[in-house]
């Protein structure tokens, strides 16, 4: 049975990627990051969100694999996904189809 987790910007499912569909797996992970493209990224910061999804689901090992537990991983990213916007890791991408900076306005340093 495919289990999914959606928020803002992460995506998690309980699946492979053949081609372009999604396969249901009880084994595997899927993580979609930024599926709207609202931020834009350097390979360093996507990596940084992968270790951190490897960390998660590691320390969740032994537990149930529920809606419930994809959407705390869920929520974990997002937290990241601030900090990360905060620290100047990764910007709004100002060419995206809706700005709603959904992070928060950006602040001007003073």
């Amino acid at each position: 049975m495919l289990l999914k987790s959606t928020t803002r910007h992460i995506r998690i499912f309980t699946a492979e990627i053949e081609g372009n569909e999604l396969q249901p797996s009880d084994t595997v992970l899927t993580l979609d990051v930024d599926p709207d493209n609202e931020f834009n990224w350097n390979e360093e910061a996507l990596q940084k969100v992968y270790r951190q999804f490897d960390d998660l689901v590691e320390s969740y090992a032994g537990q149930e694999l529920s809606e419930y537990n994809l959407r705390r991983i869920g929520s974990e990213l997002e937290v990241l996904l601030r900090q990360m916007l905060q620290a100047g890791e990764i910007s709004y991408n100002l060419n995206c189809r809706v700005l709603n900076y959904s992070m928060g306005v950006p602040q001007a340093v003073v």
